[in-house]
């Protein structure tokens, strides 16, 4: 399994990173993508991804943190400055239900994120919360640009997904679709197809079933895997190796 969405800079996981990581292995997990969100996020994620091989790293700057971190996509090309275990940008894009940021600020930052992608080739992995049309309107004015658009933690509509299918978008499914109550989500996830898919944790938030009120971490990503396989109607083996494929192709 490969964890496509997680923050090993949060707590309880850093002060527990090798135990995690153990137990990470344990489980089957053969990468872990661990997500920047603030600038100060980033000092510490270029010191996990040196931790262990299969862990891997990004740049980004949360929408929610726009107004604090106000980067440029000229500042984030000299961030990654070709290091080989940066592999992608974000997360970033724009989230308009708890608005912590301007909702300006958070356009901003998002376009500056998507023009730092298409000068790298490299995955934008998209948070996008109340601002389905937004979000889908910037990434449209990019569709020239043949973007690698990762949409982390989707929890949107059927049409927004849609609407994604036609920018070439990959979607990552997430602890909620093991939730008893995210009824339209799992047939949401049902409609996108298996080449489009991607699983993660977002630990240390969002434990599945039957964890759920934990803290989450990488080696729960099993219960998320069985159940987008009971959604897909495929064995879990397979559904491993379909998002795993997957998650390389995307991130070569």
């Amino acid at each position: 399994m490969i964890d496509s969405h997680c923050h090993l800079d949060h707590e309880p996981l850093l002060s527990n990173l090798d135990s995690v990581i153990s137990r990470s292995k344990d489980a089957g997990i053969m990468k872990i993508l661990t997500i920047c969100t603030t600038l100060d996020s980033f000092d510490k994620i270029k010191q996990i991804i040196n931790k262990d091989k299969i862990i891997f790293g990004t740049f980004g700057i949360h929408p929610h943190e726009a107004k604090n971190d106000k980067v440029t996509a000229d500042y984030i090309l000299t961030q990654i400055n070709n290091n080989s275990k940066i592999i992608g940008i974000g997360e970033t894009g724009l989230d308009f239900y708890y608005n912590h940021s301007d909702k300006n600020a958070q356009i901003k930052s998002f376009e500056q994120h998507i023009i730092a992608a298409t000068k790298l080739n490299i995955p934008l992995i998209i948070h996008s919360r109340d601002a389905e049309n937004e979000t889908y309107e910037i990434l449209n004015n990019f569709k020239n640009y043949n973007l690698k658009i990762l949409m982390h933690c989707f929890t949107g509509s059927k049409e927004f997904a849609k609407k994604l299918l036609n920018l070439n978008a990959f979607f990552s499914a997430s602890g909620i679709i093991t939730f008893k109550k995210s009824l339209e989500l799992q047939e949401t996830f049902g409609f996108i197809p298996s080449e489009k898919l991607l699983i993660e944790t977002d630990s240390p938030f969002l434990a599945p079933e039957p964890n759920r009120g934990k803290k989450n971490e990488p080696s729960f990503l099993k219960y998320t895997a069985e159940k987008l396989a009971n959604i897909k109607k495929i064995d879990k083996e397979e559904l491993v190796r379909i998002t795993s494929f997957n998650f390389n192709k995307l991130f070569n």
